[in-house]
């Protein structure tokens, strides 16, 4: 036995056994079928949270989606055909949603054996349906239309000589190639001047990384016309779905937003500006509304006229007297008796009594008195205009503090539970406080009008007064050196838009971020009675039974256009609905 074998075996003797010498491993051996087993579960993790997230999809569109390229028309019906069918079953749920919802608030006050019917209809009714029905095809003829004309052959372009195009080239300023008002039409223009360079306003700063390279896309593969006529076709098209009724209310809604889109892009381009605009316009839809509320209010929807009664604080027998002696000259008694019978003061019982008497009795005696209502019948609980316009100001802000309240609450609860979280009593000051402020802009709107109402009306009874009277005092000469017609337009029907108007300028009072929104709540409904109004007086023709369609049409061109093009000068709630609905194309 060598020396090498002695020593081989003094070593094992020493440390013994070979496989005692053995270290145990501290990982975990897996049998290659265990191993296989867990990549497999890997997999179907993974596809199952792909699936997740593809579901999610159909529900909510993340931000950030980039445009989808298509290359030919079959490949513009199918993405048209998801996209129709994803937009008709998410308003389908929305709209069954809210009717769920609506019924929820009343359901205690209907019998139990109609329980079941009414939420059947709710849900599953014709309405729901129908909204789902315009939705769908909206979203369908407008993604078709938008991303089929750019892969349609297109008309040659005049072509033009290197001289002229080197003339041209040095005449023309580039504009940025990231200005959301730069068109692909532009390209294709010949101009003979240099365009002043656009600059990029404050809206163009709130897009996004994605939206901008959504404008990018639109630049290349689009035109602006290119919207405008699938909007049209489709807004046209997909309004048809619904009940007729309310058609009008949707297109003044989609009126006003492409008139507000249209006029901030404009204003934008070209350096227009206009202090207070959304002040002026909500002053000028006020005054509208407020003059057809007490001389046409058959131009306004009843619930509307409902609701500006209540907020005026006015009995109805007083508003009936208004109206019928604006209108006729004079007013029934027996609206003045009923309010005899509510709480009075002595002062304004004898004037009613006073005015009851003179209209009840025989010609040449009768008399109904001037063409507006007393302010004994107006407010015949006191006797000081003062004193009531204060009264119904904090009345007005006691009514509408709960309202306010939802609104500024729970937006903040559902869109900002973290920093809610992270600082409550800071963000529920502040709610409070635009709680506060929106009720206060109510209120300060019916002490203006009705500040302005009353003290017309006492100035037209004074300077009548003075006239008549043959005192040499200064205040009755110059009472009688005012011209009737200008005493007269106290009092006249003018009057009560101008203060409409006036009342109008309470929007100051309002959050400056609100004041936008209020003035498109508006707008529609100044320009309908509006519209009414005149065709009324012969101004204007009657459009039939396509006027719904027709303004729908436009609506939605105008809409689209400002969407697909300069997304950042619509409201933030239109875009993001758009978005959920349309996506980038």
């Amino acid at each position: 036995m060598s020396s090498r074998e002695h020593l081989g075996e003094g070593e094992v003797r020493a440390g013994g056994s070979k496989s005692d010498m053995a270290r145990t491993p501290s990982f975990v051996q897996f049998t290659p079928k265990s191993a296989m087993a867990s990549f497999e579960n890997l997999v179907a993790l993974a596809n199952y949270e792909e699936h997740l997230r593809e579901a999610r999809k159909i529900v909510w569109r993340d931000r950030g989606e980039l445009p989808v390229e298509l290359r030919d028309l079959t490949e513009c019906l199918k993405h048209a055909g998801k996209g129709g069918l994803r937009s008709g079953a998410l308003a389908f749920a929305i709209r069954a949603g809210v009717n769920l919802i609506l019924l929820m608030t009343r359901i205690k006050r209907i019998p139990k054996n109609y329980h079941f019917a009414l939420i059947r209809h709710a849900v599953f009714g014709l309405d729901s349906f129908r909204f789902a029905a315009m939705l769908g095809s909206f979203v369908t003829i407008y993604k078709f239309i938008l991303n089929a004309l750019p892969i349609l052959p297109q008309p040659p372009t005049r072509r033009t000589s290197s001289l002229g195009r080197r003339s041209r080239s040095l005449l023309r300023s580039a504009p940025p190639p990231d200005s959301p008002f730069t068109d692909a039409s532009d390209e294709d223009d010949d101009i003979e001047m240099a365009r002043p360079e656009v600059r990029r306003g404050s809206r163009h700063a709130r897009l996004s990384v994605s939206a901008q390279a959504h404008q990018t896309w639109a630049r290349k593969r689009t035109r602006r016309w290119y919207a405008v006529l699938a909007g049209t076709v489709a807004g046209g098209v997909s309004i048809l779905f619904e009940r007729r009724e309310r058609r009008v209310g949707i297109a003044q809604q989609m009126f006003v937003r492409g008139l507000q889109g249209s006029v901030n892009a404009l204003s934008s381009k070209h350096g227009i500006r206009i202090p207070h605009g959304d002040v002026l316009v909500f002053s000028l839809c006020c005054g509208q509304i407020m003059y057809a509320w007490f001389l046409r209010p058959e131009t306004l929807p009843r619930s509307y006229v409902h609701w500006i009664a209540t907020a005026s604080r006015v009995h109805p027998e007083t508003l009936a007297i208004q109206r019928d002696l604006i209108v006729h000259g004079r007013f029934n008694v027996r609206d003045m008796e009923a309010l005899l019978a509510k709480e009075t003061t002595p002062a304004n019982r004898s004037d009613m009594l006073a005015r009851i008497a003179l209209a009840t009795a025989q010609p040449p005696s009768q008399s109904f008195g001037p063409p507006f209502v007393p302010c004994s019948a107006l407010h015949p609980w006191l006797d000081s205009c003062p004193q009531v316009q204060i009264d119904r100001f904090f009345k007005v802000v006691r009514w509408m503090l709960p309202i306010y309240g939802a609104l500024h609450v729970i937006p903040m609860l559902l869109f900002r539970r973290n920093r809610v979280w992270k600082e409550p009593g800071k963000m529920f000051l502040r709610a409070g406080f635009g709680t506060a402020r929106s009720s206060a802009f109510l209120g300060v709107f019916v002490f203006i009008y009705q500040s302005f109402f009353c003290l017309n009306h006492n100035m037209y009874n004074d300077l009548t007064a003075l006239r008549a009277v043959p005192s040499p005092t200064l205040l009755a000469r110059l009472a009688k050196i005012l011209p009737q017609p200008l005493v007269d337009a106290l009092v006249g029907r003018k009057s009560y838009y101008a203060m409409g108007i006036l009342a109008g300028l309470s929007l100051f009072v309002e959050d400056k971020r609100r004041r936008e929104e209020l003035a498109m709540y508006v707008l529609p409904k100044g320009m309908e009675s509006a519209w009414l109004t005149a065709r009324g007086r012969g101004w204007v023709g009657k459009t039939g039974q396509w006027g719904e369609v027709l303004l729908t049409a436009v609506s939605m061109g105008m809409v689209m256009s400002i969407y697909q093009n300069d997304p950042q000068h619509l409201s933030g709630l239109v875009r993001r609905i758009l978005y959920q609905f349309v996506g980038p194309n």
